[in-house]
């Protein structure tokens, strides 16, 4: 049995873009993270009680070992940066529901730090899974995705990839079959995903992106408005981390 807060290993780190880390963790979690989940992460310091919650994006099983990309935003991602190999590190997870188990084709969107947990499902669903991913600028994890064999399409802000615009933009002239949507991203992206879906008639699945605390529902740190009430709170709203992050598009107010 995997205890739910572990002492981990960090198994190497490196800077993939400018402020972005990948971090391979030696951790029995490996064993059973699924696509959509994350993990909670600790200082070191004992300064800082609340973790950073951090989304998976990827596992290699047989190793044991997860991967996770982060953005440094402040002084906790700040000092995971500079871990290094051999390093221990507390988590606690996986934590989430993550997207559920679909058959066909499957239309994967991800912006920004939500593009990593994209990589994970691309990599489950392979040939089936069309990935349309969006930058600021400087694009990352790009080699990874080719290697799932599935179709990219790419978005930039300022054009110097893919596309000038949104993850919409860039899939607007191209006809794409989908029997169901995955994103992750910012609340506007996920909105126009949301429309787009309905548009199109598919049905979608947004992990939400929220400041969490506890990571297990207790704080009510992180809610999200709903179309229906919330057994725990009796109001209309549901707890990210506990009751998601991954929602059904239709029974969440974007």
């Amino acid at each position: 049995m995997i205890e739910p807060r572990h002492t981990a290993k960090v198994y190497r780190q490196e800077p993939i873009a400018d402020g972005i880390y990948s971090m391979w963790i030696k951790t029995p979690a490996a064993s059973v993270a699924r696509e959509g989940q994350f993990i909670n992460v600790y200082m070191e310091d004992g300064a800082h009680i609340l973790p950073r919650p951090i989304s998976i994006c990827e596992v290699k099983e047989k190793a044991g070992l997860l991967r996770i990309v982060y953005r440094i935003a402040g002084k906790g991602t700040k000092a995971f940066s500079k871990l290094h190999a051999g390093d221990d590190i507390d988590v606690f997870g996986p934590i989430g529901n993550g997207f559920p188990e679909v058959n066909g084709k499957v239309l994967l969107f991800g912006g920004g730090i939500g593009i990593p947990p994209m990589l994970f499902a691309a990599q489950k669903y392979k040939k089936n899974a069309t990935s349309v991913l969006g930058f600021r600028n400087e694009t990352f994890l790009l080699s990874d995705f080719g290697l799932t064999r599935g179709h990219i399409f790419v978005a930039t802000e300022d054009g110097s990839s893919g596309v000038k615009g949104t993850v919409i933009d860039a899939i607007a002239d191209a006809e794409v079959e989908a029997d169901v949507i995955f994103a992750c991203g910012p609340l506007p992206m996920l909105r126009a995903i949301k429309s787009y879906a309905k548009e199109h008639g598919i049905p979608a699945y947004v992990s939400m992106e929220e400041r969490m605390a506890c990571g297990v529902g207790a704080c009510l740190g992180c809610v999200t408005k709903t179309v229906s009430v919330d057994e725990h709170s009796h109001v209309n709203n549901a707890r990210v981390c506990k009751d998601g992050p991954v929602f059904f598009a239709e029974e969440v107010e974007l």
